[in-house]
């Protein structure tokens, strides 16, 4: 049974910190590609961070310079450290694990608000 459960949301101020972690099982995770993806009310989910199997790392425009994805493969986790939050960072952030073209996994969401 494949699972992916987040961790690490809550209520931050405007410039604090916040670290996601998202802990998988259920299929081979060091060939997965995974990364993090939001959406906010109203809004459509975007793209936030991928990281790939070799380590590779890609970003959204609008979090460049404040986020870092990582990732763990003994413990099959990857992380999204969240810097110099911003009240346009409040959304629910999901996990994604693509291990390979034909499927993917999807975490339960965790929320993340950032007060002005």
């Amino acid at each position: 049974q494949v699972q992916l459960v987040e961790s690490g949301g809550g209520l931050v101020q405007t410039g604090g910190s916040l670290r996601l972690s998202c802990a998988a099982s259920g299929f081979v995770y060091r060939i997965a590609h995974v990364g993090w993806y939001r959406q906010a009310p109203g809004s459509q989910r975007e793209l936030v961070a991928t990281i790939d199997n070799g380590g590779r790392t890609t970003y959204a425009d609008f979090v460049k310079g404040r986020f870092a994805i990582s990732r763990d493969n003994a413990k099959s986790t990857v992380y999204l450290q969240m810097d110099s939050l911003k009240p346009e960072d409040t959304a629910v952030y999901y996990c994604y694990a693509q291990p390979s073209a034909y499927n993917d996994y999807w975490g339960q969401g965790t929320q993340v608000t950032v007060s002005s």
